[in-house]
């Protein structure tokens, strides 16, 4: 069941190295604030508290009526009477995931603000509780005998929810006995949960002193982005020395969790440290192991082959680490207003569909959208679904660079997914990480090639490709090193507590040798990993992102080559949220991800941008 006030696609600076910091000089209109009303009119209005209570007892009285019942119901080979037992949950779903869709937003808005920050923990607190009466739920279901169950399933409307169920029984081997699992499930706002948000807390709350002013960390990570090569060292300095002051803190936070993960998949029976997030993402093994071998392979062809060619442009043997995102030398400045980027985006998209493009609309006109920065607010940018009978909202920090329009188009791909998922009801709706990317990065896709058409010079051209060619490094090079990074804290952490130095260690590894030679680090980089999100909220979410990417420019690529009726295959697809398996929707379009040579169609496109700023840079 989900109740996490941040189930959303939450992408953080890093994950992206997008997003941007306020900066009050620069005039980029009228920036949207989101109106959450379409969930409740105020934290303190009576709607919020009438649900919050009607949570509480409606799941007490669901466990009454149901508990101990289950194979009882799937008894009846007509289905209608397990059929109603699940409708029943899907809607006290829909009810705590609104009340948690909100309390998460709220939050976000401003984490530094301890009004906001009792709010979500008290609503995290009381629909934990409740939500430990409907656990027996899928438990029970996973106890039902084979045949009865499949006889059930035979008859419409049970047959409606037979993605679901499957998907429920996928975690049989790995469940827990009742007590367990409410104890478990009970203690999670003490345990994971709390330490989320400690380091949520943290990470808002640290000053990095620049230029006499104290910032947080958003203005800092910016700067990384700047054209001044000294604005640029100086934040890089000042980010890594802040980081490793408080290292000790966040090793606490890192150890903790890896710790608390350990204790769970021990119990639970999974034999690798990344096995429970490739359930989750109904996912083989063997296939993220595939995408992992490929990225790994392709790192001297893409990211070592890439940043040689940056270091060229700089007149340089080897790019320092604050330079691996700086703009290019020659690159012209361009700053794009909020209406510039709304038409930029909307306009790529009704290039493909007029539909995708009415649908993305709705997110402007309705207030869907939190644009500015603020002081306190979430870093990143995320899309969070919400309930199907809401819609999504969108969170930016948004300041006019040409990486921010590629953010606001990737996160009203999610939203634009997210609404057309959403007849699946609160139970099938979600979409597991391994096609969440899917729309995203063709949105993001669709907006750069219709940016870079109109690209009028050399000069401009070569800045928009490598620009992208980033973005793909980070997406695709960056996520695998991550994930890399992460399977080797969490398989060390088995063996006994880490220091922050084994982590800067395992950290500098990694980063050495995805990067490549073409990269030159200091000291100043060992403490970068602290501020990762992914690593404290989703652990082994990383590779989604790769997975995400290769598999979209695979998409892309049949777009290119045969258009025709695409859109409506496309479409199939993102309106099935998680109703069928990846393999399934992949079939329309002739891809299969489990060859190990689908991972090097995607990574090919990826050459191929490379292999054009090559050629771009004979021609000047």
């Amino acid at each position: 069941m989900r109740i996490s006030g941040r189930s959303d696609i939450f992408h953080g600076p890093e994950a992206a190295a997008r997003q941007s910091a306020a900066n009050p000089s620069v005039d980029l209109g009228d920036l949207p604030e989101w109106n959450l009303s379409a969930l409740y009119p105020a934290p303190d209005s009576p709607e919020f508290a009438g649900d919050l209570a009607r949570a509480a007892t409606e799941c007490k009285a669901f466990a009454e009526a149901f508990k101990g019942r289950i194979a009882e119901l799937a008894a009846d080979s007509s289905g209608a009477s397990l059929t109603a037992a699940v409708k029943h949950y899907e809607a006290l779903d829909e009810l705590l995931g609104r009340i948690m869709s909100y309390a998460g937003l709220i939050y976000a808005g401003d984490t530094s603000d301890p009004v906001r920050a009792k709010f979500y923990g008290d609503a995290q607190e009381k629909i934990t509780n409740a939500s430990s009466d409907l656990l027996f739920f899928e438990l029970e279901l996973n106890r039902l005998d084979d045949g009865a169950l499949d006889a059930a399933l035979a008859q419409e409307p049970l047959a409606h929810y037979r993605p679901w169920i499957e998907d429920v029984r996928k975690g049989k081997p790995y469940q827990l006995s009742d007590e367990l699992e409410k104890l478990f499930h009970e203690k999670s706002s003490t345990s994971y949960s709390a330490w989320n948000r400690l380091f949520d807390e943290t990470i808002t709350a640290l000053r990095f002193p620049l230029d006499g002013k104290e910032l947080s960390i958003e203005p800092v990570l910016n700067l990384l982005q700047d054209p001044n090569e000294a604005a640029r060292e100086k934040a890089a300095k000042i980010l890594g020395s802040v980081l490793k002051d408080n290292l000790r803190q966040f090793a606490l936070i890192t150890n903790t969790l890896a710790k608390d993960k350990e204790i769970s998949d021990r119990w639970r029976g999974f034999q690798d440290v990344a096995d429970s997030r490739h359930l989750s993402n109904r996912v083989e093994r063997e296939v993220v192991d595939a995408l992992v071998g490929a990225v790994r392979a392709a790192y001297p062809r893409l990211s070592h082959r890439y940043y040689r060619l940056k270091a060229k442009w700089f007149g340089k043997p080897a790019l320092k680490f604050w330079d691996r995102n700086a703009p290019l030398p020659d690159a012209p400045a361009r700053v794009y207003k909020w209406d510039a980027a709304r038409d930029a985006v909307l306009g790529a998209y009704g290039d493909f569909s007029p539909k995708m493009a009415d649908i993305a609309r709705r997110f402007f006109d309705e207030r869907w959208i939190d644009a500015p920065v603020r002081p306190g607010k979430s870093p990143g940018a995320f899309a969070h679904p919400t309930v199907p009978s809401a819609h999504p909202f969108v969170l930016l920090n948004y300041q006019g660079k040409p990486r921010d329009v590629m953010t606001l188009a990737h996160e009203l791909g999610h939203g634009v997914h997210q609404v057309l998922a959403a007849h699946n009801g609160a139970l099938m709706a979600p979409t597991p990480l391994t096609l969440a990317e899917t729309a995203s990065v063709f949105g993001e896709m669709l907006t750069f090639r219709a940016l870079l058409a109109r690209a009028g010079t050399l000069a401009e051209r070569r800045a928009m490709l490598a620009g992208k060619v980033e973005d793909m490094l980070n997406t695709v090079v960056r996520q695998i090193a991550f994930y890399s990074f992460e399977r080797k804290v969490h398989t060390e952490r088995r063996k006994g507590e880490l220091t922050a130095d084994n982590l800067c260690d395992f950290w500098m590894e990694e980063q050495s040798e995805s990067l490549g030679p073409a990269i030159e680090f200091t000291d100043d980089y060992r403490s970068y990993w602290a501020y990762i999100p992914h690593f404290i909220h989703s652990p082994f979410y990383v590779y989604a992102y790769a997975f995400g990417d290769c598999l979209v420019n695979s998409l892309y690529g049949v777009y290119q080559n045969a258009s025709e009726g695409f859109a409506e295959r496309y479409f199939a697809l993102l309106s099935a949220g998680g109703s069928k398996p990846y393999g399934e929707l992949l079939k329309p379009f002739g891809l299969d991800a489990r060859d190990p040579a689908f991972w090097q169609i995607g990574l090919s496109m990826i050459e191929g941008m490379i292999a054009e700023l090559e050629a771009l840079e004979e021609q000047a």
